[in-house]
């Protein structure tokens, strides 16, 4: 069964007329819309990247601060959306700037949890950089949580993952944290 008939038997399962002039397109534009939403699915880490990967003689943080996300919650299938901080100390290369942004993205075009998605960024740029460390926050709002549910309108949720010498050296962790924290602007 394809995308448009199941959201055409969704909406009569709700109760409403799928033949009725404002949802006539609606099976339509919903199956674009999922597909547009989702297509991290379709999408790999080498082809995101695309040998954007540049030797450098640098050992100094590099942090992308404030990337927008927006993605699916696995549970209820409503958005959650945010922002992403990325930082990483290089071994012997760096990345294109924009490919942070695309990476965080690809993942985040997929049905998610904010723990997954914050994991997964850190653990693509160690396989792809092998740089010294990494480390990512993300704080996200997420409607499941806003909507319906606890509707709790003010809240919002950090997740962080820290690779390498990140995670083993506190002193490296202060300073990333506190880079990532200097005029941070919360969603």
């Amino acid at each position: 069964m394809d995308m448009e008939e199941l959201v055409r038997q969704q909406l009569v399962a709700l109760g409403e007329n799928p033949n009725r002039e404002g949802l006539v397109k609606t099976p339509h534009r919903v199956a674009e819309s999922l597909k547009f939403l989702t297509r991290g699915y379709r999408m790999s880490e080498e082809d995101v990247i695309n040998g954007a990967l540049f030797q450098a003689e640098s050992d100094h943080m590099v942090i992308v601060k404030d990337i927008e996300i927006y993605s699916l919650c696995e549970h209820h299938m409503l958005p959650f959306f945010g922002r992403c901080h990325i930082g990483y100390i290089p071994r012997d290369k760096v990345i294109g700037v924009s490919k942070l942004a695309r990476i965080a993205d690809m993942f985040a075009r997929r049905l998610q949890i904010q723990e997954r998605l914050t994991q997964q960024i850190a653990d693509s740029l160690m396989k792809h950089l092998n740089p010294l460390g990494v480390g990512v926050v993300i704080e996200a709002r997420h409607l499941c949580m806003m909507m319906r549910g606890v509707e709790k309108q003010n809240s919002f949720m950090m997740t962080s993952a820290v690779r390498g010498c990140i995670l083993q050296s506190s002193a490296t962790r202060a300073e990333f944290f506190n880079l990532i924290q200097s005029n941070a602007r919360h969603t």
